[in-house]
């Protein structure tokens, strides 16, 4: 449970070892950080980086992660009320390569890589909406023998209103 609130659902992924520079990748991530999942996805549809494709599958796979989560847990979950809590890039462990240079010399450079890290969690209002009509629906059916209980003592009841009347008519005549 993030933030202490109680009954909020989460999804996390994680890219790793993505072959693109953070820098690049973090421009793309800074769009769609604290958006509702749903216009992230279409945010990152219509970006026109390489790396935005990426972004899409890993926040997929966090959406996935909640919708998981919240079947395990046994509780419903509208994918709707997600939204994007964090999101960070951080930098993975560089490839050192050599590229020829004049006079038997050799120049150096880096293929950067990077680990991609999405959150989602319930927005707050649709997590106590969501356990308040869990709670209301767990009250309703508090197991069968409760529920044989109220239908036996309801029937009583009517029963003991018919015998009073049918009592009343007796008197009158």
């Amino acid at each position: 449970m993030a933030n202490g609130t109680q009954g909020q659902i989460e999804g996390e992924a994680i890219t790793r070892f993505l072959r693109v520079s953070p820098q690049k990748a973090r421009l793309v991530i800074d769009l769609i950080r604290g958006h509702r999942a749903e216009d992230a996805l279409q945010t990152l549809r219509f970006t026109k980086k390489r790396v935005a494709k990426d972004v899409e599958k890993t926040l997929r796979s966090a959406i996935a992660n909640a919708e998981r989560k919240a079947d395990d847990a046994g509780e419903s979950l509208d994918v709707d009320a997600l939204y994007v809590t964090g999101c960070c890039v951080n930098e993975g462990p560089r490839w050192k390569r050599m590229r020829p240079a004049p006079m038997g010399r050799g120049f150096r450079y880096q293929k950067r890589t990077s680990h991609i890290v999405v959150r989602v969690a319930e927005h707050a209002r649709a997590a106590e909406g969501r356990v308040a009509a869990a709670a209301a629906e767990a009250e309703a059916s508090k197991g069968v023998r409760g529920a044989v209980r109220k239908a036996r003592k309801a029937i009583e009841k009517r029963a003991k209103e018919a015998q009073k009347q049918q009592q009343k008519q007796q008197k009158k005549q």
